[in-house]
Protein backbone atom coordinates (compact mmCIF):
# COMPACT_ATOMS: atom_id res chain seq x y z
CA UNK A 1 0.00 0.00 0.00
CA UNK A 2 1.46 3.48 -1.00
CA UNK A 3 0.48 6.28 1.40
CA UNK A 4 -0.73 9.05 -0.13
CA UNK A 5 -0.13 12.74 0.96
CA UNK A 6 -2.09 15.58 0.26
CA UNK A 7 -0.84 19.15 -0.97
CA UNK A 8 1.48 20.74 1.68
CA UNK A 9 -0.35 23.84 3.58
CA UNK A 10 1.58 26.56 5.08
CA UNK A 11 1.76 25.63 9.17
CA UNK A 12 -0.16 27.38 11.39
CA UNK A 13 1.41 25.99 15.31
CA UNK A 14 0.99 26.63 18.37
CA UNK A 15 3.77 25.60 20.53
CA UNK A 16 3.08 23.89 23.94
CA UNK A 17 5.53 23.08 27.34
CA UNK A 18 5.20 22.24 30.90
CA UNK A 19 7.23 23.08 33.75
CA UNK A 20 7.17 20.68 36.66
CA UNK A 21 7.14 23.94 38.77
CA UNK A 22 6.49 27.18 38.55
CA UNK A 23 10.00 28.38 39.53
CA UNK A 24 11.06 26.47 36.35
CA UNK A 25 8.51 28.33 33.79
CA UNK A 26 11.44 30.88 33.00
CA UNK A 27 13.34 27.99 31.68
CA UNK A 28 10.72 26.54 29.54
CA UNK A 29 9.53 30.23 28.37
CA UNK A 30 13.27 30.05 26.77
CA UNK A 31 13.11 26.72 25.94
CA UNK A 32 10.14 27.53 23.42
CA UNK A 33 12.15 30.57 22.32
CA UNK A 34 14.43 28.40 20.74
CA UNK A 35 11.31 26.06 19.92
CA UNK A 36 10.06 29.38 17.89
CA UNK A 37 13.24 29.28 15.36
CA UNK A 38 13.55 25.78 15.28
CA UNK A 39 9.47 26.33 13.68
CA UNK A 40 10.17 28.66 11.84
CA UNK A 41 13.74 27.24 10.06
CA UNK A 42 10.98 24.13 9.29
CA UNK A 43 9.22 27.60 7.23
CA UNK A 44 6.12 27.26 9.81
CA UNK A 45 4.55 30.43 11.56
CA UNK A 46 3.83 30.41 14.80
CA UNK A 47 0.37 31.63 16.11
CA UNK A 48 0.73 31.02 20.12
CA UNK A 49 2.39 29.40 22.62
CA UNK A 50 1.58 27.92 26.30
CA UNK A 51 3.34 26.78 29.11
CA UNK A 52 1.64 25.03 31.90
CA UNK A 53 2.70 24.21 35.40
CA UNK A 54 2.31 20.98 35.89
CA UNK A 55 3.71 18.20 38.40
CA UNK A 56 3.65 15.40 36.17
CA UNK A 57 2.46 14.83 32.71
CA UNK A 58 -0.43 13.62 32.29
CA UNK A 59 -0.62 9.90 30.67
CA UNK A 60 -3.17 10.26 28.17
CA UNK A 61 -2.61 14.17 26.74
CA UNK A 62 0.93 15.11 28.46
CA UNK A 63 -0.93 18.49 29.73
CA UNK A 64 -4.35 18.57 31.25
CA UNK A 65 -7.68 17.79 29.50
CA UNK A 66 -8.37 21.54 30.41
CA UNK A 67 -5.56 22.91 28.09
CA UNK A 68 -6.14 20.21 25.42
CA UNK A 69 -10.00 22.10 25.06
CA UNK A 70 -8.45 25.39 24.94
CA UNK A 71 -5.87 24.55 22.65
CA UNK A 72 -9.18 23.14 20.44
CA UNK A 73 -10.39 26.24 20.46
CA UNK A 74 -7.55 28.69 19.65
CA UNK A 75 -6.82 26.53 16.69
CA UNK A 76 -10.48 26.91 15.43
CA UNK A 77 -10.32 30.60 15.97
CA UNK A 78 -7.11 31.54 14.74
CA UNK A 79 -6.87 28.46 11.83
CA UNK A 80 -4.08 26.73 13.46
CA UNK A 81 -3.40 23.17 11.88
CA UNK A 82 -0.56 21.78 14.33
CA UNK A 83 0.52 21.74 17.55
CA UNK A 84 4.58 21.51 18.81
CA UNK A 85 5.08 20.21 21.78
CA UNK A 86 8.39 20.92 23.26
CA UNK A 87 9.39 17.21 24.47
CA UNK A 88 9.00 13.79 23.48
CA UNK A 89 5.92 12.58 23.41
CA UNK A 90 4.74 8.83 23.96
CA UNK A 91 2.62 6.81 20.73
CA UNK A 92 -0.36 6.55 23.14
CA UNK A 93 0.00 10.26 23.90
CA UNK A 94 0.22 11.50 20.44
CA UNK A 95 -2.65 9.64 19.23
CA UNK A 96 -4.71 11.06 21.96
CA UNK A 97 -3.96 14.56 21.45
CA UNK A 98 -4.85 14.56 17.17
CA UNK A 99 -8.07 12.58 18.14
CA UNK A 100 -9.01 15.48 20.55
CA UNK A 101 -7.25 18.35 18.81
CA UNK A 102 -8.42 17.72 14.93
CA UNK A 103 -4.49 18.99 14.30
CA UNK A 104 -1.60 17.29 13.48
CA UNK A 105 0.82 16.91 16.49
CA UNK A 106 4.11 16.72 16.75
CA UNK A 107 7.27 16.99 19.17
CA UNK A 108 10.51 18.69 19.52
CA UNK A 109 12.55 15.13 18.37
CA UNK A 110 10.28 15.20 15.38
CA UNK A 111 10.53 18.62 14.54
CA UNK A 112 14.53 18.78 14.61
CA UNK A 113 14.65 15.63 12.27
CA UNK A 114 12.45 17.30 9.89
CA UNK A 115 14.63 20.32 9.84
CA UNK A 116 17.81 17.87 9.51
CA UNK A 117 15.91 15.43 6.42
CA UNK A 118 15.26 19.02 4.44
CA UNK A 119 19.05 20.73 5.14
CA UNK A 120 21.50 17.34 4.55
CA UNK A 121 23.63 17.41 1.12
CA UNK A 122 26.25 15.25 1.23
CA UNK A 123 25.55 11.34 1.19
CA UNK A 124 26.54 11.25 4.62
CA UNK A 125 24.54 13.48 5.92
CA UNK A 126 21.43 12.04 4.01
CA UNK A 127 22.62 8.69 5.21
CA UNK A 128 22.80 9.91 9.16
CA UNK A 129 19.55 11.80 9.48
CA UNK A 130 17.30 8.75 7.56
CA UNK A 131 19.18 6.05 10.19
CA UNK A 132 17.85 8.63 13.14
CA UNK A 133 14.75 8.63 11.76
CA UNK A 134 14.04 5.29 11.25
CA UNK A 135 15.64 4.40 15.04
CA UNK A 136 13.58 6.87 16.87
CA UNK A 137 10.45 5.95 14.46
CA UNK A 138 11.12 2.06 15.01
CA UNK A 139 9.77 1.99 19.06
CA UNK A 140 6.77 3.71 17.17
CA UNK A 141 5.69 1.35 14.72
CA UNK A 142 2.24 1.15 16.18
CA UNK A 143 -0.06 2.19 14.37
CA UNK A 144 0.37 5.44 17.07
CA UNK A 145 1.55 7.96 14.44
CA UNK A 146 -1.18 8.62 12.81
CA UNK A 147 0.07 11.93 11.80
CA UNK A 148 2.37 10.01 8.63
CA UNK A 149 -0.76 7.66 7.83
CA UNK A 150 -3.15 10.81 7.34
CA UNK A 151 -3.69 12.85 4.52
CA UNK A 152 -0.81 15.44 5.67
CA UNK A 153 1.90 17.61 4.15
CA UNK A 154 4.66 19.80 5.92
CA UNK A 155 6.49 19.53 9.16
CA UNK A 156 7.30 15.49 10.12
CA UNK A 157 5.97 14.28 6.83
CA UNK A 158 9.84 14.41 4.96
CA UNK A 159 12.53 11.42 5.42
CA UNK A 160 11.97 7.83 5.48
CA UNK A 161 8.51 8.51 7.59
CA UNK A 162 6.02 8.09 4.92
CA UNK A 163 7.23 5.11 3.33
CA UNK A 164 8.42 3.15 6.37
CA UNK A 165 4.78 2.80 8.60
CA UNK A 166 3.54 0.22 6.35
CA UNK A 167 6.45 -2.20 7.38
CA UNK A 168 7.24 -4.58 10.10
CA UNK A 169 10.19 -4.33 12.57
CA UNK A 170 12.29 -6.62 10.90
CA UNK A 171 12.48 -4.58 7.56
CA UNK A 172 12.92 -1.42 9.55
CA UNK A 173 15.98 -2.91 11.41
CA UNK A 174 17.46 -4.46 8.17
CA UNK A 175 17.43 -1.33 6.58
CA UNK A 176 18.87 0.41 9.97
CA UNK A 177 21.72 -2.17 9.93
CA UNK A 178 22.14 -1.89 6.17
CA UNK A 179 22.39 2.29 6.68
CA UNK A 180 25.00 1.70 9.35
CA UNK A 181 26.92 -0.74 7.21
CA UNK A 182 27.21 2.14 4.25
CA UNK A 183 28.14 4.68 7.36
CA UNK A 184 30.86 2.65 8.11
CA UNK A 185 31.94 2.30 4.42
CA UNK A 186 31.99 6.18 4.15
CA UNK A 187 33.70 6.07 7.62
CA UNK A 188 36.64 4.18 6.26
CA UNK A 189 37.04 6.37 3.07
CA UNK A 190 36.90 9.54 6.14
CA UNK A 191 39.50 8.01 7.59
CA UNK A 192 42.18 7.36 4.77
CA UNK A 193 41.05 11.26 4.19
CA UNK A 194 42.21 12.04 7.32
CA UNK A 195 45.52 10.30 7.62
CA UNK A 196 46.35 12.16 4.37
CA UNK A 197 46.17 14.70 6.47
CA UNK A 198 47.68 13.94 9.57
CA UNK A 199 50.39 16.00 9.55
CA UNK A 200 48.47 19.13 9.04
CA UNK A 201 47.08 21.74 11.33
CA UNK A 202 43.60 20.76 12.35
CA UNK A 203 41.22 23.47 13.30
CA UNK A 204 37.68 22.73 13.97
CA UNK A 205 35.08 25.06 13.89
CA UNK A 206 32.21 24.33 17.03
CA UNK A 207 29.31 25.42 18.84
CA UNK A 208 25.72 26.34 19.24
CA UNK A 209 23.93 26.66 15.78
CA UNK A 210 23.20 30.00 14.78
CA UNK A 211 26.45 31.64 16.24
CA UNK A 212 27.97 32.36 13.25
CA UNK A 213 30.01 29.96 12.96
CA UNK A 214 29.83 29.45 9.11
CA UNK A 215 29.79 32.82 8.72
CA UNK A 216 33.30 33.04 10.13
CA UNK A 217 34.53 29.52 8.95
CA UNK A 218 33.56 31.80 5.02
CA UNK A 219 36.10 34.52 6.69
CA UNK A 220 38.85 32.58 7.19
CA UNK A 221 39.05 30.52 4.43
CA UNK A 222 37.57 32.32 1.97
CA UNK A 223 34.79 29.78 1.22
CA UNK A 224 30.94 30.10 0.28
CA UNK A 225 29.22 28.46 2.77
CA UNK A 226 26.02 28.73 3.38
CA UNK A 227 24.87 31.35 6.31
CA UNK A 228 21.39 32.52 7.26
CA UNK A 229 19.94 33.67 10.08
CA UNK A 230 17.93 30.07 10.53
CA UNK A 231 18.98 27.32 13.24
CA UNK A 232 20.95 24.21 11.34
CA UNK A 233 21.45 26.46 8.21
CA UNK A 234 25.12 23.98 8.06
CA UNK A 235 24.65 20.68 8.58
CA UNK A 236 27.28 18.96 6.63
CA UNK A 237 30.87 18.97 7.79
CA UNK A 238 32.83 21.03 5.59
CA UNK A 239 36.47 21.29 5.40
CA UNK A 240 38.79 23.48 3.90
CA UNK A 241 42.55 23.42 3.23
CA UNK A 242 45.00 26.63 3.51
CA UNK A 243 48.06 27.16 2.95
CA UNK A 244 48.36 31.16 2.41
CA UNK A 245 49.66 32.90 5.08
CA UNK A 246 50.59 30.08 7.78
CA UNK A 247 53.71 27.90 8.27
CA UNK A 248 52.49 24.69 7.43
CA UNK A 249 48.91 23.94 5.44
CA UNK A 250 45.92 24.17 7.80
CA UNK A 251 42.89 22.58 7.41
CA UNK A 252 39.50 24.13 8.69
CA UNK A 253 35.97 22.32 9.26
CA UNK A 254 32.92 23.88 9.79
CA UNK A 255 30.95 21.28 11.76
CA UNK A 256 26.81 20.53 12.15
CA UNK A 257 25.96 23.35 15.40
CA UNK A 258 24.65 21.70 19.10
CA UNK A 259 21.21 22.56 20.39
CA UNK A 260 19.64 22.06 23.89
CA UNK A 261 17.19 19.16 23.36
CA UNK A 262 18.98 17.81 20.62
CA UNK A 263 17.62 13.70 20.17
CA UNK A 264 20.01 11.22 21.04
CA UNK A 265 19.43 9.62 17.92
CA UNK A 266 20.39 12.39 16.02
CA UNK A 267 23.81 12.89 18.22
CA UNK A 268 24.76 8.56 17.82
CA UNK A 269 24.38 8.83 14.02
CA UNK A 270 26.06 12.20 13.56
CA UNK A 271 29.72 11.07 15.95
CA UNK A 272 31.10 10.09 12.92
CA UNK A 273 30.72 13.20 11.23
CA UNK A 274 32.09 14.68 14.43
CA UNK A 275 34.86 12.77 14.25
CA UNK A 276 36.47 15.59 12.53
CA UNK A 277 36.06 17.45 15.84
CA UNK A 278 37.73 14.82 17.71
CA UNK A 279 40.88 14.73 15.66
CA UNK A 280 41.69 18.37 15.24
CA UNK A 281 44.72 20.01 16.81
CA UNK A 282 42.40 23.59 17.79
CA UNK A 283 39.08 24.12 18.45
CA UNK A 284 37.27 27.23 17.85
CA UNK A 285 34.42 27.59 20.41
CA UNK A 286 32.00 30.00 18.97
CA UNK A 287 29.34 31.60 20.73
CA UNK A 288 26.87 34.15 19.90
CA UNK A 289 27.77 36.94 23.03
CA UNK A 290 24.14 38.25 22.54
CA UNK A 291 22.50 35.55 24.07
CA UNK A 292 21.79 36.19 27.31
CA UNK A 293 22.19 32.34 28.28
CA UNK A 294 25.55 31.70 25.97
CA UNK A 295 27.45 30.88 28.89
CA UNK A 296 24.72 27.93 29.51
CA UNK A 297 25.12 27.11 25.92
CA UNK A 298 29.05 27.28 26.30
CA UNK A 299 28.91 24.60 29.08
CA UNK A 300 26.52 22.18 26.99
CA UNK A 301 28.60 22.45 24.27
CA UNK A 302 31.78 21.16 26.48
CA UNK A 303 29.45 18.56 27.37
CA UNK A 304 28.86 17.83 24.24
CA UNK A 305 33.07 17.53 22.97
CA UNK A 306 33.29 15.50 26.48
CA UNK A 307 30.95 13.14 25.02
CA UNK A 308 32.92 12.67 21.61
CA UNK A 309 36.01 12.38 23.26
CA UNK A 310 37.05 16.10 22.43
CA UNK A 311 37.32 17.41 25.85
CA UNK A 312 41.01 18.03 26.00
CA UNK A 313 41.92 19.47 22.86
CA UNK A 314 42.95 22.96 22.99
CA UNK A 315 40.27 25.77 22.59
CA UNK A 316 39.89 29.51 21.89
CA UNK A 317 36.68 31.24 22.98
CA UNK A 318 35.34 33.01 19.94
CA UNK A 319 32.19 35.55 21.28
CA UNK A 320 30.73 36.48 18.20
CA UNK A 321 28.67 39.13 16.93
CA UNK A 322 29.90 42.40 19.45
CA UNK A 323 28.12 44.34 16.56
CA UNK A 324 25.00 43.63 18.70
CA UNK A 325 26.79 44.13 22.10
CA UNK A 326 29.61 46.62 21.37
CA UNK A 327 30.46 46.78 25.06
CA UNK A 328 31.06 43.12 25.50
CA UNK A 329 34.38 42.32 27.13
CA UNK A 330 35.08 38.41 27.32
CA UNK A 331 37.63 37.03 29.44
CA UNK A 332 40.66 34.72 29.03
CA UNK A 333 42.11 32.69 31.70
CA UNK A 334 45.08 30.07 31.94
CA UNK A 335 42.71 27.19 30.25
CA UNK A 336 41.49 29.57 27.35
CA UNK A 337 42.18 32.38 25.60
CA UNK A 338 39.09 34.52 24.85
CA UNK A 339 38.27 36.85 22.01
CA UNK A 340 35.45 39.24 20.72
CA UNK A 341 34.77 39.38 17.17
CA UNK A 342 31.71 40.52 14.25
CA UNK A 343 32.50 37.69 11.76
CA UNK A 344 29.77 39.68 10.13
CA UNK A 345 31.71 42.81 9.98
CA UNK A 346 34.92 41.43 10.39
CA UNK A 347 35.92 42.72 13.56
CA UNK A 348 38.27 41.47 15.91
CA UNK A 349 39.25 38.69 13.12
CA UNK A 350 43.13 39.53 12.67
CA UNK A 351 43.74 38.70 16.29
CA UNK A 352 42.39 35.12 16.08
CA UNK A 353 44.23 34.56 12.92
CA UNK A 354 47.46 35.55 14.92
CA UNK A 355 46.49 32.63 17.18
CA UNK A 356 45.79 30.33 14.46
CA UNK A 357 49.07 31.21 12.73
CA UNK A 358 50.95 30.75 16.29
CA UNK A 359 49.37 27.54 17.14
CA UNK A 360 50.11 26.32 13.39
CA UNK A 361 53.98 27.49 13.70
CA UNK A 362 54.15 25.02 16.94
CA UNK A 363 52.59 22.29 15.03
CA UNK A 364 55.13 22.67 12.50
CA UNK A 365 58.01 22.42 14.47
CA UNK A 366 56.86 19.41 16.57
CA UNK A 367 56.49 17.57 13.08
CA UNK A 368 59.25 18.84 11.71
CA UNK A 369 62.19 16.35 10.57
CA UNK A 370 65.60 16.88 11.10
Amino acid sequence: MVIEYGPRETEKAILVGLARDSRYRHDIEASLDELTQLTHSANAEVIGRRVQTRARPNPAFYVGEGLVRELREQLENQGGNCVIFDDPLNPAQQRNLERELGAKVIDRPILILDIFATRARTAAARLQVELAQLEYTLPRLTGAWVHFSRQYGGIGAKGPGETQLEIDRRQVRTKIAHLKRRLEKLGVQRSVQRKRRQNLFKVALVGYTNAGKSTLFNLLTKAKVRTEDMLFTTLDSTTRVMSSGYPCRVVFSDTVGFIHKLPHELVESFKSTLEEVSLADLLLLVVDCSDPKHDEKIEQTREVLAEIGADRIPYLLIYNKIDICPDFCPVSDNDQRAFAVSAMYRKGIAAVQAEILAGSSQHLKRHSVF
